[in-house]
């Protein structure tokens, strides 16, 4: 049976989904990569708000998917920017996501990392940023989770030299009482870290960064790098201190970068990790037995999935996780916080449905079609 599907020129084509989805299978914890997949938010539909409003969340949807990822061995880093952490997301929703889903890692033994940052204030002095990040630093830590330190924008709007954030990130380490993730978030993500790292110059930038993890190796288990700059991410990973790991964030390149070379590999923490989490896990599994091959033949295939839903603007990649969320049914719904549904286009949910399919991510591939066709007759298409 199928659908017909607006393509970029407003045009209709036909598009025969597949029947069956692909088969994966659960298995033992990875040994060979550290994974998390960054986790979405599912909003509550009924409640009565306004993009302004504090987010109103479904707990029991948005908890169900963290029991997802975890049943394929996945981590779950917590109230990142996946979360629409800023986006819809304040602190005090961030708070209580983090409460919630540390308190679901226990009782299911899933592995949990959350997002440290300093959203609770929107601007302030270097001293009243390192008490923000203090404040959700204890949060996270209370939980038992691993903490991750965000970048801030309060930060980048009050730094004037490199030095303020050595002094602030240098703080902050020493206070951990465990090894942290340090997460360098690009501009392309939140135009609001433009310069972070006290320069626009990423060669200075990186050197900065890396001067920070040098001063407190013992505190820092590894970097999260959000750049989409293969190249640099393996530069930087190369010159980390022996045992730190590099968790990398490029949703454009992540399978050479995960699969490594010979000088070494990066592991993962990732926002497409999200939509890809069975076909994901069991990609990793394959590199377990050493079969780089195997591995890349799965995740080949996913990139043009991730580089269409993280097309400029990238900021808006929580659309696209979302919608193939609700078309995967791991929601009822296709409702975001702060009304962000409608931050991509008719044509863009189309090819985003298409190449999901084609991939084989949905479990039931009529229940995603009859909801695609549910959407394109809200738009006014006769599928």
């Amino acid at each position: 049976m199928t659908i017909r599907l607006p393509d970029t020129t407003g045009q209709l084509r036909t598009y025969e989904p597949r029947s069956e989805p692909l088969a994966v299978t659960t298995g033992a914890p990875f040994r060979s990569r550290t994974v998390f997949s960054a986790a979405h938010v599912v909003a509550d539909p009924y409640a009565d708000v306004s993009p302004d409003s504090p987010a109103a969340v479904d707990w029991d949807a948005t908890l169900a998917f963290r029991r997802h990822l975890w049943s394929h061995g996945l981590g779950v880093a917590e109230a990142m920017d996946t979360a629409q952490r800023g986006m819809g997301l304040d602190w005090a929703g961030a708070a209580e996501l983090i409460t919630r889903s540390a308190a679901e890692a226990k009782a299911v033994g899933g592995r949990i990392a959350c997002g440290v940052g300093t959203d609770q204030i929107a601007s302030g002095t270097l001293g009243e940023v390192r008490a923000a990040y203090e404040k959700q630093l204890a949060l996270v830590e209370g939980t038992g989770a691993q903490a991750i330190l965000m970048a801030s924008r309060a930060l980048a709007a009050a730094a004037t030299a490199p030095e303020d954030y050595l002094d602030v990130y240098g703080h902050l380490l020493r206070q951990a009482s465990d090894p942290v993730v340090l997460h360098w978030l690009g501009p392309m993500f939140d135009p609001a870290l433009e310069g972070y790292w006290g320069s626009s110059d990423l060669d200075a930038a990186t050197d900065t960064f890396l001067e920070v993890i040098a001063a407190h190796p013992d505190k820092v288990d590894g970097i999260k790098v959000s750049l989409l700059d293969a190249e640099r991410e393996i530069d930087i990973r190369r010159r980390l201190p022996q045992g730190i790991r590099c968790y990398t964030g490029d949703d454009f390149n992540y399978p050479e970068l995960i699969a490594g070379d010979e000088k070494g590999f990066s592991h993962a923490l990732l926002g497409i990790f999200d939509p890809l989490g069975p076909l994901a896990a069991e990609a990793v599994r394959v590199l377990d037995t050493g079969d780089v091959q195997g591995f890349r033949e799965l995740l080949d295939p996913t990139v043009e999935l991730s580089r269409h839903l993280f097309q400029k603007p990238t900021r808006f990649y929580k659309t696209g996780v979302v919608f193939l969320a609700w078309l995967a049914g791991h929601q009822d719904h296709f409702t975001m916080v702060g009304g962000l549904q409608s931050a991509r286009s008719l044509p863009h949910f189309a090819r985003a449905y298409e190449l999901a399919d084609g991939l084989g991510l949905f479990p039931n591939p009529e229940l995603a079609k009859a909801r695609m066709k549910n959407l394109l007759s809200l738009y006014g298409v006769t599928p």
